[in-house]
């Protein structure tokens, strides 16, 4: 497979909501189905650093490096030889609008564009992204080291997914890969998630304005490296 843009993805803030099923389901692409940790389905809201972004080797001017927010969901499809965990995007949010023009119409891929920021400092990482009269923002605290997650964690669920799944429309869906090593997971405290969920992402996620997050993860992040994505049959 060929390496269709490289990058690094720095400190990830993740915080995780416990949903029910049918919530997602509509949302699944075909030759998927949803997957679980003990029993829970899990939605994400991520926000991290996109880092030294190059496309098929070249870096784009004025497109190195930004900021994105996702809202995402996790999968899994079963090959002849292996189980692919991996997520889908309910909506991926860039400060550029070229990268989200050129996401939606070539890849499908639901990103939008909107006006952003973030902080990093020595002790918190935080970002934000507003529209219009709706501005959100996600901060933690940055703890102390917990490393690698554990095999069957709950960390491990969040983070270990190397496959991408994409709902083209009936009867399509597209998959990806996505290399890194494993990410060192830190303590995250005092998280201010300050979202218009029903805004932002659709007015069946509202409810998660008011949902406490079964958890709140920040990881350090690496080197990636997302390939050349082609069709599934469905």
């Amino acid at each position: 497979m060929k390496k269709f843009l490289t990058a690094e993805w720095r400190d990830l803030v993740m915080a995780n909501f416990e949903v029910d099923r049918e919530l997602l389901e509509p949302l699944v692409p075909g030759g998927c189905e949803l997957d679980q940790h003990e029993g829970k389905y899990f939605v994400s809201l991520v926000g991290f650093m996109f880092l030294n972004t190059r496309v098929l080797g070249i870096p784009v001017p004025f497109h190195v490096n930004f900021e994105e927010v996702n809202l995402r969901f996790y999968v899994r499809r079963e090959t002849d030889d292996e189980v692919r965990r991996g997520v889908v995007f309910v909506k991926e949010i860039v400060p550029r609008w070229a990268i989200a023009f050129v996401a939606r119409t070539l890849y499908g891929e639901p990103y939008e564009a909107w006006n952003m920021g973030h902080i990093r400092s020595e002790r918190e990482v935080g970002y934000s992204w507003s529209r219009g009269a709706c501005e959100n923002k996600i901060r933690v605290e940055i703890g102390e080291s917990l490393g690698v997650p554990a095999a069957d964690s709950h960390g491990e669920f969040i983070l270990e997914h190397y496959w991408g799944y994409t709902k083209r429309g009936e009867g399509r869906a597209d998959e990806y890969k996505v290399e890194h090593p494993k990410w060192e997971l830190f303590t995250a405290q005092n998280e201010v998630i300050n979202v218009d969920f029903g805004y932002t992402y659709g007015e069946q996620f509202a409810f998660l304005n008011k949902t406490t997050p079964h958890s709140v993860l920040l990881a350090k992040g690496s080197e990636i490296a997302v390939y050349k994505g082609q069709r599934i049959s469905t």
